[in-house]
């Protein structure tokens, strides 16, 4: 029975992307937010009972990347057609200026988003077959970069910014966002992994520091807070990956 609960968990993880994608596809952003993050979450937790249970199978690691291409990569894809869409009408909430009835001013702009979730799709395949990412990533994860994009409506919503209202919604901001999304995820960049193998602060002292300003942010600075948490996290493992070259 004990072998079965890690990919039930995973399940729960597709789950919270079929509501997402819904809640996506009509434009309520914030409600796709937070059951991408619940998704996120049973995410970390199948792998964390995996690892407990010691029933790691090849069933899971499938399981697991199929249930993150629905959670980390269609729905971030769809938030950024929205926010695409949201620039070309010049604000929020608007009624959507795509048409699937045969309109002529159908603007194709807003399909661009969904590189995110051709990017996404390309990273989890690969990650399936490299076995050079165990207690590291090469390139970004994908459940980061939904977390970088989910972030975005959440900053229009309850930051109440005008400027970051004004950065968000500009077309070449998106579109420059998108490529870069699409390039970290494939990237060669190695990026260390929240995976603690003993609890020593000497071996451990990046993630330590990682968490403890990741909270920081949040409570500080809230949803913008994500975006610099992304950054740092690309930035901290570059540093590392110099100083450990330079040894």
């Amino acid at each position: 029975m004990k072998r079965h609960i890690p990919n039930l968990i995973t399940l729960l993880n597709v789950l919270c992307g079929c509501i997402a994608t819904v809640f996506a596809v009509a434009n309520v952003l914030e409600m796709a937010a937070l059951f991408v993050c619940l998704g996120i979450f049973f995410d970390f937790l199948d792998g964390l009972a995996a690892r407990l249970l010691h029933v790691k199978s090849e069933l899971g690691v499938q399981l697991d990347s199929l249930a993150d291409m629905i959670t980390s990569g269609l729905v971030p894809g769809i938030v950024m057609f929205q926010l695409l869409n949201m620039s070309e009408l010049g604000g929020w909430n608007m009624t959507a200026k795509v048409s699937l009835a045969g309109n002529a001013d159908v603007s194709f702009l807003p399909f661009f988003g969904f590189l995110i979730t051709l990017a996404s799709a390309y990273r989890l395949a690969k990650f399936n077959i490299d076995e050079n990412q165990a207690t590291s990533f090469i390139g970004l994860p994908t459940p980061a970069n939904a977390l970088l994009i989910i972030s975005l409506p959440l900053i229009l919503l309850y930051q109440n910014n005008d400027m970051l209202n004004t950065i968000i919604l500009d077309q070449w901001f998106l579109i420059g966002l998108t490529l870069l999304s699409g390039y970290l995820l494939n990237s060669r960049i190695e990026l260390f992994a929240l995976k603690f193998e003993n609890w020593n602060f000497k071996d451990n002292a990046l993630r330590y520091i990682f968490i403890i300003i990741s909270f920081v942010l949040l409570i500080t600075m809230r949803f913008l807070g994500i975006p610099l948490i992304v950054i740092f996290y690309v930035l901290g493992s570059l540093v590392q990956n110099l100083n450990a070259e330079n040894k």
